[in-house]
């Protein structure tokens, strides 16, 4: 709790995400070359000043509750909120704007930011929903500590959030959130391998097809990270593989190809290439057969914006934009210090190249 206390009076943010810079250059490309002759506006899409960086996709329920907070710092909405959330994938998704909205709203006014969290933990410290948010508000935190990763502050925070999503778990012993943001802890602190299967089993147990579990996890076995390619390949491969129907999981590969495509590409058509475009093909299966309203399904269809732009597939980035154009809370968008600037860039060259091939607003399928 005391480390909490200390976050929001002092810490400054400057975003969630460590920003790629790689991406955020080429989508600047992007939008100098396209962005200035085309209105996307034509086709019905937001206006760059209106596009909602805090969500991936449409949530009324969690943007009037975020609207109140910040105008009451009052905790009770978000409370009340996640006590009727029973669905663990929009459970998932609460939990981690409600932190994001915290760390940004500390960035924004230092030391009286978010101080709707801190009076949350300290009026009810056996609500799970606090104690969940608080655990990975403190995960937010530490990517952010001035140290870096493998700092002393760092690994504190993360010590923690360890400590408080332990709590968060006593209270909703049926709740595979908090063990969620455990993998982020267990990525932070360089946990074995055998200690992150027995966390991964312990999710798995609660919700064996978690979307949002294994995107978490994920990282863990990525290059960057404590694994390597052929590691996260296998995985994302493995859950695919067995995903049943009407699942997201067969999107989870092209997710591990966009945490692996090197940093300087010199490999022409690698967007086009058999890699990338079973990737993708299996993306968008999943975007077919997942329900409508699945929480995650945004996700999904922001990072196939991404990749069929690249891939000259504008048609079809065009129908996923279709679908999620308003909010940019999503990967790859959230890796630049600038979401929304960075989403116009490639809806603006997805709009060019539809035009380019003769399309126009009044062919765009509805």
């Amino acid at each position: 709790m005391e480390i909490l206390i200390i976050l929001l009076g002092l810490t400054m943010i400057g975003g969630v995400l460590i920003p790629a810079l790689r991406r955020r250059r080429d989508g600047r490309q992007a939008f100098h070359a396209h962005g200035t002759a085309l209105d996307p506006r034509q086709y019905g899409f937001v206006s760059p000043e209106q596009l909602d960086i805090r969500l991936p996709g449409p949530d009324r329920e969690l943007a009037e509750v975020l609207a109140e907070i910040r105008r009451t710092q009052e905790w009770r909405p978000a409370a009340q909120l996640l006590a009727v959330t029973d669905d663990w994938e929009l459970r998932w998704q609460r939990v981690q704007t409600l932190a994001g909205a915290a760390a940004v709203e500390l960035a924004e006014l230092p030391g009286e930011g978010g101080r709707w969290l801190r009076t949350w933990r300290t009026e009810s410290p056996k609500e799970a929903g606090g104690a969940v948010v608080h655990a990975e508000f403190l995960v937010r935190q530490a990517r952010q500590s001035s140290g870096g990763a493998g700092s002393d502050e760092y690994r504190i925070i993360l010590e923690e959030a360890r400590s408080v999503a332990e709590d968060a778990a006593l209270l909703a012993p049926g709740d595979p959130t908090p063990y969620i943001v455990q993998l982020a802890v267990a990525r932070g602190l360089g946990y074995r391998e055998a200690d992150v299967e027995e966390l991964w089993s312990t999710i798995t147990t609660r919700a064996p097809h978690h979307m949002g579990a294994h995107l978490a996890a994920l990282h863990y076995w990525c290059e960057k990270w404590h694994g390597s390619k052929e590691l996260a390949d296998a995985f994302t491969h493995r859950a695919a593989a067995s995903a049943p129907e009407k699942s997201l999981l067969p999107a989870l590969p092209l997710f591990a190809v966009f945490e692996h495509l090197p940093e300087v590409n010199v490999v022409r058509g690698l967007y086009q290439s058999a890699v990338v475009t079973r990737a993708v093909q299996g993306a968008l299966f999943a975007t077919r057969s997942a329900p409508s309203d699945h929480p995650v399904l945004p996700h999904v269809r922001h990072l196939l914006v991404w990749f069929l732009v690249r891939a000259e597939r504008y048609a079809e980035a065009m129908e996923q934009l279709r679908h999620v154009d308003g909010h940019v809370g999503a990967v790859p968008w959230s890796y630049s210090p600038d979401p929304a600037a960075e989403y116009t860039a490639y809806r603006a060259l997805a709009v060019g190249g539809w035009e380019q091939s003769g399309g126009t607003p009044a062919t765009l399928p509805r």
